[in-house]
C-alpha cells in the first residue's frame, strides 16, 4: 500500500520572496511510482511540475517550486504519481484515480486579505440583554414602551424569573454594555480574547433583529456612549469587537418603512415616499419580507439608496462603526446569503463583494464573516468573507456525531468515518486560510443549546468542548456553555447567565480554561494543518501540527476504543505528553497504541526524542 502525507502549512511548505517550496513525503509497501508531479494552475491553465527525490530514512521527500509571481491569490495544487502503466492523483481527500476537482485541491492565499488576527482568538457570544446587567438609570422597566408587533408593552423580569415561551420576544432582563464591561474580567479569566455581540443597534424586540436605527446603539443597552466604554475597556485588555449586521431586512418600525405612522415619510402606507423604493412592493401593496415575518420587510439592493445606506457611502453604516470612536474590529453579516434585489438574492454576490470592499477599505484588517447554515463555500471561494459560522463544516457533523440529531433536530447516526468525511470533504473546497478563519461553535442564540441536544449523556459535552478548542478554525463560545447553561430553541437557548457560581458546573469551566491555555500556547492549534488519521466505529482521532509541533487528538464516543497508529511523519517517534484527558498511549517500536475510555477526549503533544 502507498502512503502520502501533505499539509499546507510548514513543514510541507516553505514560503520564499518569488515561491513556494511545496514537499511531499510517500511511502509504501508497492513499488513507487517512476515520477511524481506538482499539478497547479498559476494562470489557470494547467502546469504539471516534475518533483524531485530525495530519500529521508524510510521515507521518500517529494520537492518543487511552486512560482509566485504568477496567478490568483489562492494558489491551488495536487500530486500526480505516474507509473509505467498507471497513474494517480493525490489531494486533501486522499488518492484518486482521477484528478480532484478545482475547489478540492491544496489551497493557499498569497497575497490574503483575511486579517492576521483572527486566528489566534477565542471568540465569545454575548446576547446582550441576557448576559449581564449593570442596573444604570438606562436600564428597561416593565412597559417602557409599546412593542407594536406584539401588540403590547414590554415586560421586564428579575434576572433570576424563569423564562417563558410566551412574550418571547417582548420580554427583557436588563442586561446591557455597561454590564459586559463589568464581566470582562471574568472573561478575561477563561481564556477569551474576541467578542461578538448579537445586534446592539435600537430595536423594540429583545434579539434586535428588527433594526429601527443603524446609527445609534439601543438606549436600553446603554447608547452609543455605552459602545464607547465598551470598546475602550476591550483595548486595554487586548480584545477584540465584532458587531452583528442585519443588512437583508430591516424592522417595520425603521423610519424608511414606518408600519405604524410613528413619523413621515414612511414607505409602508406612502406610494410617494421618498423611501418607498428601498423595499418591494407587489402590485396588491405587499411587501416581500424575511421568510414571512411581517415584521422584517427585507431591503431591495436594486435601489441605490440602499447601496448608499449600506456600504457605499462614505457615511454608509459599515463604515461608520467602523471608525473612531467605537473602532471594531469586523461584522458578522446575518442571514448574509439571503440578500439581495427585487426581494429576493438576486445580484447577492455584487453586493457581498461591495461590502467587502468598503469594510476592507476602512480597515484591511477587519473581520468580515457570514452567518450560514447551509453551504458557505459558495461565498468563501468568491472572496466575499473572510470565514462563515461554520455550521455546515463544524456544529452540524459534531452534533450529529455526537447528540444524534441533524439540522432540524431529527434523529441520525454516523459513525466516525462518516464524520470524518463529512468535515473533510466539506474543508477540502476551502484555502488554509479560509479554514483558519472559520467561526466554530456547537451552539448559538439560533439553536438548542448542546448540551441540551445530549439529553442523557452529558459527558459528551466535554469530548464537544475539546472538539471544539482543537479543530481547526477559530472557536467560539456561546456564552454559558463553559458553565454548563442548558436550553432548548428559542428562546430557552437564551436564558439569562447566572452568575451565581453554586449553579455552574466548575469541572466543565475548569476544562474550558485547561483548553483555552492549550489553545494560547500552541501554534499548531491556532496555525497548523488538520489531518484525520483514524475514523472508525465510535473513534476518531486527527492531528494538528505547524512546524516540528503536532498534536494528536483523540475522542471516542461509546464503549472502549483502542487504535493503532504507525509511525509516520504526522505520528513520528519520539515521546508524547498528555495535555488533557484520561486516554493512555503505548509506544512501540514502529507504532503507538491508543486505548480510549468511553466518552472521552485526550489530547498529546509530540516531543523528540
Amino acid at each position: 500500500m502507498l502512503f502520502a502525507w501533505h499539509l499546507p502549512v510548514p513543514p510541507y511548505v516553505r514560503y520564499h520572496a518569488e515561491h513556494l517550496e511545496i514537499r511531499l513525503l510517500v511511502q509504501g509497501d508497492d513499488e513507487l511510482p517512476q515520477q511524481v508531479m506538482l499539478r497547479c494552475e498559476p494562470d489557470n491553465e494547467e502546469w504539471l511540475l516534475t518533483m524531485q527525490p530525495e530519500k529521508q530514512g524510510s521515507f521518500t521527500c517529494y520537492q518543487a517550486d511552486l512560482t509566485l509571481l504568477a496567478g490568483e491569490a489562492v494558489r491551488r495544487y495536487c500530486f500526480k504519481f505516474l507509473w509505467n502503466d498507471r497513474q494517480q492523483w493525490f489531494g486533501p481527500l486522499g488518492f484518486s484515480v482521477v484528478p480532484p476537482a478545482q475547489v478540492e485541491q491544496f489551497a493557499i492565499e498569497i497575497p490574503t486579505h483575511s486579517p492576521e488576527w483572527v486566528a489566534d482568538q477565542v471568540f465569545y457570544q454575548i446576547f446582550p440583554d441576557r448576559f449581564s446587567a449593570s442596573g444604570q438609570d438606562h436600564t428597561i422597566k416593565n412597559d417602557s414602551y409599546y412593542h407594536y408587533a406584539v401588540q403590547r408593552k414590554v415586560i421586564r423580569k428579575e434576572w433570576d424569573e424563569p423564562l417563558t415561551e410566551e412574550n418571547a420576544s417582548s420580554t427583557f432582563y436588563g442586561g446591557d454594555l455597561d454590564g459586559i464591561v463589568e464581566r470582562l474580567p471574568y472573561l478575561q479569566g477563561i481564556g477569551v480574547t474576541a467578542l461578538y455581540l448579537n445586534p446592539i443597534f435600537t430595536a423594540p424586540s429583545n434579539h434586535k433583529y428588527d433594526t429601527e436605527d443603524y446609527y445609534q446603539v439601543d438606549p436600553y443597552l446603554g447608547g452609543n456612549d455605552a459602545l464607547v466604554r465598551l470598546r475602550e475597556e476591550t483595548q486595554k485588555l487586548g480584545m477584540r469587537l465584532i458587531l452583528d449586521g442585519v443588512f437583508n431586512h430591516t424592522g417595520d418600525t425603521h423610519p424608511w418603512f414606518d408600519r405604524y405612522q410613528q413619523r413621515t415619510e414612511g414607505a409602508f402606507y406612502d406610494p410617494a415616499s421618498p423611501h418607498r423604493l428601498r423595499f418591494t412592493f407587489t402590485a396588491d401593496g405587499r411587501v416581500l419580507d424575511w421568510k414571512g415575518n411581517s415584521t422584517l420587510p427585507k431591503l431591495d439592493f436594486s435601489s441605490q439608496a440602499v447601496v448608499d445606506s449600506v456600504y457605499q457611502a462614505d457615511d454608509s453604516v459599515l463604515r461608520h462603526w467602523l471608525r473612531e470612536p467605537y473602532q471594531i474590529d469586523g461584522w458578522r453579516l446575518d442571514v448574509v446569503h439571503m440578500l439581495g434585489e427585487g426581494g429576493t438574492a438576486r445580484g447577492n454576490l455584487h453586493h457581498l463583494a461591495g461590502m467587502y470592499r468598503a469594510v476592507k477599505n476602512e480597515n484591511p484588517q477587519a473581520y468580515v464573516f457570514g452567518e450560514h447554515f447551509g453551504d458557505a463555500r459558495r461565498w468563501l471561494q468568491a472572496g466575499v468573507e473572510d470565514g462563515a459560522m461554520n455550521y455546515m463544516g463544524f456544529a452540524l457533523p459534531v452534533r450529529s456525531f455526537l447528540a444524534g440529531v441533524d439540522v432540524a433536530y431529527q434523529p441520525i447516526h454516523l459513525d466516525a468515518q462518516q464524520c470524518a468525511e463529512w468535515m473533510n470533504g466539506y474543508r477540502a473546497g476551502l484555502s488554509h486560510t479560509q479554514q483558519l478563519d472559520m467561526f466554530n461553535q456547537l451552539d448559538s442564540h439560533d439553536t438548542a443549546r448542546f448540551l441540551t441536544l445530549l439529553a442523557d449523556k452529558p459527558q459528551r459535552m466535554r469530548m464537544a468542548l475539546v472538539w471544539l478548542f482543537t479543530w481547526i478554525g477559530v472557536p467560539c463560545l456561546y456564552y454559558g456553555d463553559e458553565i454548563g447553561l442548558d436550553g432548548g430553541n428559542d428562546p430557552f437557548c437564551r436564558k439569562p447567565f447566572p452568575w451565581d457560581e453554586s449553579r455552574w458546573d466548575g469541572d466543565l469551566l475548569a476544562l474550558t480554561q485547561r483548553m483555552t491555555t492549550l489553545r494560547h500556547q500552541s501554534s499548531a492549534l491556532r496555525r497548523g494543518g488538520c489531518m484525520v488519521v483514524h475514523a472508525r466505529a465510535d473513534t476518531l482521532v486527527f492531528v494538528r501540527q505547524y512546524e516540528d509541533e503536532i498534536l494528536l487528538i483523540a475522542l471516542q464516543r461509546e464503549g472502549e476504543g483502542l487504535c493503532v497508529l504507525p509511525h509516520s511523519p504526522i505520528i513520528p517517534a519520539g515521546s508524547w505528553e498528555k495535555a488533557n484527558g484520561e486516554g493512555k498511549l503505548v509506544r512501540e517500536a514502529d507504532y503507538i497504541e491508543l486505548a480510549l475510555p468511553p466518552e472521552s477526549a485526550t489530547v498529546w503533544r509530540w516531543a523528540a526524542a
